[in-house]
């Protein structure tokens, strides 16, 4: 099973490869996860018994030149440096390599004719396999991360080869979707001209955005890094892709000063059992004739084994240096990544032994894979396989870069990613536990345009994308509304929160409060006979439509509460009886109504008592009994609800929508208690003006309470809008 890996190049970095050699540290401990799970199948009795599996490992050299080379003398048989022809036959037949994209598809393109499987497209390479998720689900994560947090203005930087470029392309289509713009996308490569790089510094250094996405590889990221270091690029905050999120040599004091606190994804984490004891154990003396691995040595401990005429000053190595004692690459092993090296060759093991073991009549076609049908579980319990597309089910655990106190910055897990999950389930996330760039505490703002302010209205800004905006007056006779609540919640309707707080109540509650806005506008303009019996009566009946939702909603919360209590006897509160309750509570208004419209009817009236010299028109209630009567009864439902809602308050966490009826009653209440004394005391004009205030406070007095935390959560906070978060924190205190 031969290796392919980017082990050591002389233009690369310092902080990731040698001074001596180039060896990259991270990529030769994927080597040697390979060797060690090649060594642990050879010793397995159940898996390929009898049967011994061997290696080669070729280095690409971080350029698809090499990584072609390396495939070349693979499909052949031959060393890496031949010249000769395509004519030998292929002697291996699994590939393991290698972790940068453009660099695999070479090989897949040069292999795939050979039918060699490499453990996007399928139809394109058929046997392409990988035991790391696509990007694409990575590229759709990211948006859905950047959107969560509010970032509707970023900036983004991508490597100029095949996983920046499909990566950043994906991510675009998906930002786009979700209402987020990109203000630049600039893209870079390793073997760039610095001018190039210092250009690309530049854009970023000049943007608005606070927010920077880099969908880059190590060695590209490690360029990048020195540029803004240079020019002293601050007070970003950076957002990874899984190549260097958890990259150890980039979180260090020397880098923090211009990134810190990042966030992004990584592959979920995975443990392999005596790998980590393994890798620390190697050693020259145990394979003498291993050239790398005498590299690898020197250019830990900085030493030579033989002396030689340009470095007569560096000192000999011992073969007494021991790598436990080392901190670099090779031994961080906080960085898992090398359990999908493991994984891999564990796949090529379990095709094979299918293969082998294979009866007569029951193999595969001539056109299947054994590779398609692999499906084992790890000794960690962790299941592999593969979709039709040859890749694994995309998992991510969301990391955020953290300084402890003894100032090291650690890789703590924030949240999850699942892509197998329904849409509006995969991502979770705890808010409470996130360190951000610059205040630490406080999470950064990236908008092109401040929401506008009550009374004013967006408008589009030519050749701007539509985040950005200005604000503008609205016209004489507009304000500005909340009408999208209602839409908010029909488009999410099936989502738990609205399910789990009654939806059908809560739509017919919506209803009432449109009705409650609407019936302000009867109160305006030159009363006549209809219009003034219409403003009273429509006024009551709606509010005591809303004020009955708003009972019905309180006792249903009761009694589910109530009835989750083990032992209680409570009658359910169904559906049918719900809408009963809501339709006799208001036909008891509409009866008030009636009696008043027809007994003695408000009716328009010429009043001079307050000004000698002006005749004011207006509706004279007719009966004052009748008046009353409807406000007294719209407020008893009122207060029947605040009793309720007030004795209910302390219900647990997912009962909570009693606290918000509480305060929606309080301002109901206090709204009205106040119109008492107002309109008795409002001389003629102003008595309008203050029915329609308290008409319009008390109305979005229950909107807001009621229906805005709601909408913060559908929004913004799409995490808790499970049926687990719902249902959870009761259970959490019922223990």
């Amino acid at each position: 099973a031969p290796g392919v890996f980017l082990l050591r190049c002389a233009s690369l970095p310092s902080e990731t490869f040698s001074v001596f050699n180039s060896i990259n540290l991270r990529e030769f401990r994927y080597a040697q996860a390979m060797i060690f799970a090649i060594e642990e199948i050879n010793n397995s009795n159940s898996l390929l018994p009898n049967v011994t599996l061997g290696y080669e490992i070729y280095d690409s050299c971080t350029s698809t030149v090499g990584a072609m080379r390396a495939a070349m003398a693979l499909v052949n048989g031959q060393d890496q440096t031949a010249h000769s022809g395509c004519a030998g036959k292929p002697v291996v037949h699994a590939i393991v390599g290698e972790s940068e994209s453009s660099s695999t598809i070479v090989i897949a393109r040069t292999t795939g004719t050979f039918h060699i499987p490499i453990v996007t497209n399928k139809n394109e390479f058929p046997t392409f396999f990988r035991t790391i998720p696509s990007d694409y689900y990575q590229s759709r994560a990211l948006a859905q991360l950047v959107k969560h947090f509010g970032w509707t203005w970023v900036g983004t930087v991508r490597s100029d080869n095949d996983y920046g470029n499909n990566g950043m392309s994906v991510f675009v289509e998906a930002a786009k979707d979700e209402g987020v713009c990109i203000e630049y996308s600039e893209a870079i490569l390793r073997n760039y001209p610095k001018q190039r790089i210092t250009k690309v510094v530049e854009v970023i250094k000049r943007s608005t955005s606070k927010v920077i996405l880099a969908f880059l590889p190590l060695t590209e990221m490690d360029v990048l890094l020195e540029e803004i270091l240079l020019q002293n690029v601050t007070g970003l905050q950076w957002v990874a892709s899984e190549s260097w999120i958890t990259a150890r040599y980039f979180a260090t004091p020397r880098t923090s000063t211009v990134i810190s606190s990042v966030i992004g994804f990584t592959i979920t984490k995975s443990t392999v059992p005596g790998l980590n004891d393994f890798l620390v154990k190697v050693h020259p003396s145990k394979s003498p004739q291993n050239a790398l691995l005498k590299e690898f040595w020197e250019a830990s401990f900085a030493c030579m084994f033989s002396q030689r005429n340009e470095t007569t000053d560096v000192k000999l190595c011992s073969g007494k240096e021991k790598l436990a004692e080392l901190s670099n690459e090779y031994t961080d092993f906080s960085e898992l990544m090398s359990s999908n090296v493991y994984k891999a060759v564990y796949a090529v093991a379990h095709a094979l032994h299918e293969l082998l073991t294979c009866k007569q009549g029951k193999g595969h076609t001539l056109n299947e894979s054994c590779v398609d049908k692999v499906n084992f579980t790890t000794h960690t319990g962790e299941r592999v396989y593969f979709d039709l597309n040859g890749d694994p089910t995309a998992r991510y655990e969301l990391v955020n870069w953290q300084k402890g106190e003894d100032g090291e910055i650690k890789f703590v897990t924030i949240g999850y990613y699942d892509a197998s999950l329904p849409a509006g389930k995969q991502f979770t996330m705890n808010d409470n536990n996130i360190f951000w760039a610059g205040d630490p505490f406080t999470k950064p703002k990236s908008v092109c345009s401040e929401s506008c302010q009550p009374g004013t209205s967006q408008a589009v800004i030519r050749g701007k994308p539509i985040c950005c905006f200005s604000c503008i007056p609205c016209a004489a006779g507009e304000i500005s509304n909340v009408t999208a609540t209602g839409l908010i919640f029909f488009h999410f309707m099936e989502t738990p929160i609205v399910k789990a707080n009654n939806s059908e109540l809560s739509f017919l509650l919506l209803f009432s409060l449109i009705l409650c806005f609407l019936c302000s506008l009867t109160f305006i303009g030159r009363p006549s006979q209809w219009s003034c019996m219409l403003r009273h009566t429509v006024f009551g009946v709606t509010f005591a439509m809303c004020m009955s939702c708003v009972l019905a909603k309180t006792i249903v919360v009761v009694n589910a509460f109530k009835a989750s209590v083990p032992g209680s006897n409570v009658l359910q509160c169904s559906a049918p009886l719900q809408r009963l309750s809501v339709l006799c509570c208001t036909l008891i208004q509409v009866v008030i109504c009636a009696l008043w419209v027809s007994l003695a009817p408000p009716v328009p009236n010429r009043n001079t008592a307050y000004s000698t010299d002006k005749v004011i028109l207006e509706c004279d209630v007719g009966s004052a009994v009748g008046f009353w009567a409807v406000l007294g009864y719209i407020g008893l439902l009122s207060l029947m609800c605040f009793v309720l809602a007030f004795l209910a308050r302390k219900l647990p966490d997912n009962f909570n929508e009693a606290k918000f009826i509480t305060f929606s009653m309080l301002i109901f209440c206090a709204v009205w208690i106040t119109f008492i004394p107002a309109y008795v005391s409002s001389p003629g004009k102003f008595t309008v003006a203050v029915e329609i205030f308290a008409i319009l406070a008390s109305s979005y007095g229950l909107l807001f309470c009621i229906f805005l935390p709601k909408c913060y959560i559908i929004l913004f906070k799409p995490e808790k809008n499970t049926r687990r978060h719902i249902m959870g924190k009761m259970h959490a205190k019922s223990h």
